[in-house]
């Protein structure tokens, strides 16, 4: 019987890029040859199977050099991982997919189904679990749970959990005031699957969004009246929350069929809206983790 060689356990004494660490560490590996160990995934900084090159380490961490091939990697034009460890997976998912199917027993490819396909080749008993959804053409970043009661744990304490969800949206028009709170009340349609708002409390769920312009550009032709990027922190999570707010304060989302003008409106042909930032306390090591996808080239390219 052959037997498997050990992994190699470095610890890091001083903060130090990861490639640098890796090169002065590992017997005098060239640059290419650390790439490739990353791109294998067979890099660990503490639990979390890390990729970056330029990965900061600090005094204390631990670096874990399989001495396999290690993970298989998640390779697909709508999906991939900026995270895993051995509890969480987060994602930045692309627009046109969905994070579950819409109904049970559909064959539709979904940021669920990928990731499923995903652990399973890894580990055959493994499983992926949904702790929060994006819309279909929204964007940005998700997180997924490794165990049934990690999910429940994390979906049960979300509020308490996270600790900043920022949004990027490009807007129709000019938002004004340039920076305020939006408090409104919603209620949603089921039927229609329509969230209504109302300024004032008509029993509907309370739902407050902190924004603030970063850029303005004036349009022309259709779309004279211009056009707003507004990054937006969420005190609540209502589903189509943003969109609605957005809406009500005459500038709806660029490309929103539902609440606004829906391709009219839009010179790209997607909702524009992204999950940029994502930061919560991780359930297992009670570590505050932080997230961050960057704003889509085709939002910046509207506003030149």
């Amino acid at each position: 019987m052959i037997k498997r060689k050990a992994d190699t356990i470095l610890k890091v004494s001083e903060q130090v890029a990861l490639m640098e660490f890796l090169i002065a560490k590992m017997g005098g590996m060239t640059k290419s040859s650390v790439k490739q160990l990353l791109g294998q995934r067979r890099v660990k900084v503490g639990n979390a199977v890390q990729t970056r090159h330029d990965f900061a380490l600090k005094a204390g961490d631990v670096v874990t050099v399989s001495s396999g091939r290690g993970n298989s990697q998640l390779t697909h034009p709508k999906l991939k991982i900026v995270y895993e460890d051995d509890d969480l997976i987060v994602v930045n998912k692309q627009p046109g997919l969905l994070t579950v199917a819409a109904t049970p027993g559909s064959s539709e490819t979904t940021a669920y189904s990928i990731l499923r396909a995903y652990v399973k080749k890894q580990n055959a008993r493994a499983g992926v679990y949904v702790v929060h959804r994006l819309d279909r053409e929204t964007s940005g970043l998700l997180v997924f749970a490794r165990s049934e009661e990690l999910q429940h744990y994390m979906r049960q304490y979300w509020r308490e959990l996270v600790t900043e969800r920022t949004y990027i949206a490009l807007a129709e028009g000019i938002l004004e005031p340039r920076e305020g709170k939006i408090t409104t009340w919603l209620t949603e349609d089921k039927r229609n699957a329509v969230v209504y708002s109302s300024p004032v409390d008509d029993g509907g769920d309370i739902a407050i969004t902190n924004y603030k312009v970063l850029r303005t550009a004036k349009g022309d032709g259709l779309e004279a009246k211009g056009y707003s990027l507004v990054e937006l922190h969420l005190e609540t999570g209502r589903t189509n929350q943003i969109r609605v707010h957005l809406a009500s304060k005459g500038c709806p989302v660029v490309g929103d069929r539902k609440y606004g003008h829906g391709n009219e409106s839009s010179p790209i042909d997607r909702l524009c809206l992204h999950a940029k930032v994502l930061e919560f306390i991780h359930p297992v090591t009670e570590k505050k983790v932080r997230f961050e996808s960057p704003v889509p080239k085709e939002f910046n390219r509207v506003l030149q």
